[in-house]
This record gives structure tokens, C-alpha cells and sequence, in this order.
């Protein structure tokens, strides 16, 4: 009688399995940022919930923290912490400052009754050509993904398609689809955050 391999997998393993994973995100490796994606961002996303209790702002603070993880991979230093501590430090640090950006905003929100007494909707000059150039940056971004992670993303945003949707036209796993994406929005991020223009996933 032949006996399955697996094995569950215990802390410490894990644990080895990420810091190598860090080691090809350092190097530039994005199918390990997919890796490490799929095993850790449960995690992530639960103690990013646990703080901001908002489905939404939490899917996009998770996508934040793997932006994060892919510039600053080369920074984790084996000696001050394992790699699930780094990554738990990370999420747990964009959580609460995006918690205390979104409470400030709060307050600075304009009342409703007051809102309805601003003037039309018609755009400066100014707004006109800041549109044209949020364009641009966001053409350029497009550009600098791989061509499947760009169909993927237009199919998505362009075209409203569901991840399934596109697996199905695409004729490809769902994982694939789901992987492509991840990767696309964290590079758009990463091209579009030093212009201020922000990525909503």
C-alpha cells in the first residue's frame, strides 16, 4: 500500500517557505509575489478587517500591503522576525493608517444640505486638462504591464467582465485569471502612486 507525502504543513515550514519566497521578491520575481499572495493574504485581510470593519477599504488596504511587500521585500532581515511577523507588521501598520486617514477625512466631509448648495458641475480649464493628464499617466501604466496582465484588466474594468467571465473568454483557469489581475493592479500601483493617482481594485 503506497502512502501519500503530504504533510500539514507546521509554522516553522511555513515560515521557511515565505522567507524564500521574500528572497525571489527581492530579486524581482513576480509569479513568488503570486505565491506569497495566495498563502498569506487570508491573514492579511483578516486582521486588515478585524481593524477597519469595511469589506471594501480592507480588499484594498490588503492590495496595499503586496505593493508594499513587493518594493520593500529586500528590507526583511531574518534576524528582528519571521517572515509572517514582517508581513502581520506591515498589514497591521497600513490598516491603522488608513483607519486614522479615513477618520479625518470624516471630519472634514462637507454636510450633504451643504454640498447641494455648490455651484455646477461644469469643468474649469484647469479640471479639463488635469483629466487629460490622469489620462495619460494612466495609458502609460497600462503600457508598462505584461500584455496578459493588460487584457485581463481591461476585460475587467473596460469591459465589466467578472474574473470568471474572463476565464471563461480566455479560455484559462480561473487561478491564472485571478493571479494576472493581482499582479497588473500592484504594478499600477506601484507606477501611479508616485503621481498621487490612486488604483481602486
Amino acid at each position: 500500500m503506497i502512502h501519500s507525502q503530504a504533510v500539514a504543513q507546521t509554522p516553522l515550514m511555513y515560515e521557511q517557505e515565505w522567507a524564500g519566497l521574500l528572497a525571489r521578491i527581492a530579486a524581482g520575481d513576480q509569479p513568488a509575489l503570486a505565491e506569497f499572495y495566495d498563502a498569506s493574504s487570508a491573514k492579511v485581510f483578516g486582521l486588515v478587517m478585524k481593524i477597519l470593519a469595511d469589506r471594501t477599504v480592507a480588499e484594498e488596504v490588503t492590495m496595499d500591503v503586496y505593493t508594499q511587500v513587493w518594493r520593500r521585500a529586500s528590507s526583511y532581515d531574518a534576524e528582528r522576525g519571521t517572515p509572517g511577523s514582517w508581513l502581520m507588521t506591515l498589514a497591521k501598520t497600513r490598516a491603522i493608517d488608513r483607519f486614522r486617514s479615513s477618520y479625518l477625512e470624516r471630519g472634514r466631509q462637507v454636510p450633504l444640505d451643504h454640498a447641494a448648495e455648490v455651484p455646477g458641475d461644469g469643468a474649469t480649464p484647469e479640471q479639463y486638462s488635469a483629466g487629460l493628464e490622469r489620462q495619460r499617466l494612466v495609458q502609460e501604466a497600462m503600457a508598462s504591464l505584461s500584455a496578459e496582465q493588460r487584457q485581463a484588466i481591461a476585460l475587467a474594468y473596460y469591459w465589466g467582465l467578472s474574473q470568471s467571465e474572463i476565464a471563461d473568454r480566455l479560455q484559462l483557469p480561473l487561478g491564472t485569471v485571478k493571479t494576472r489581475m493581482r499582479l497588473g493592479m500592484i504594478r499600477l500601483r506601484e507606477v501611479l502612486a508616485p503621481h498621487g493617482e490612486g488604483v481602486r481594485s
